[in-house]
């Protein structure tokens, strides 16, 4: 459908922003996500689902990155990894591809209506929320690598 299509570009982009492609050239990467539920945030499960999956194939990556998504509730207050409910109640719903090189955002996507302040402060929101998603990166990676 067209949400479908519309998400797979986003991922796409983001991805291509960051995988470093020139050194193998001629390659083509497949990356291949399945939902099995939506809960809620579901964009940002994709982009962190990504990152995880290309860092454990060993792909060269300019840097990491991570999906926020930020729900804007009626009462202006912001909403961090909100669900499916949650995410129907709110005004806005804000997701952000964030790199871990300086925190730039590499993909933003809205659904709903809000001003440009409280597009900063959910930003400011998800890159801070994006310090605890790559630590868990890294907590991942040892786990898995660590010979214990």
């Amino acid at each position: 459908g067209v949400m479908e299509r519309s998400r797979e570009q986003l991922l796409r982009q983001t991805c291509e922003a960051v995988v470093l492609g020139v050194l193998h050239p001629r390659t083509a990467i497949s990356l291949v996500l399945q939902v099995l539920s939506d809960a809620g945030s579901l964009l940002s499960c994709c982009l962190n689902a990504a990152c995880v999956a290309l860092l454990d194939a060993g792909l060269p990556l300019a840097a990491l990155f991570c999906g926020v998504t930020c729900a804007l509730q009626p009462d202006g207050s912001i909403l961090l990894d909100p669900t499916a409910r949650q995410e129907q109640e709110a005004r806005a719903v804000l997701t952000f591809a964030i790199a871990s090189s300086e925190r730039k955002v590499l993909m933003a996507n809205t659904k709903g209506s809000c001003s440009v302040e409280e597009m900063q402060q959910c930003l400011a929101a998800a890159q801070r929320a994006a310090d605890t998603i790559f630590q868990f990166y890294r907590n991942s990676v040892r786990r898995r690598y660590s010979k214990s």
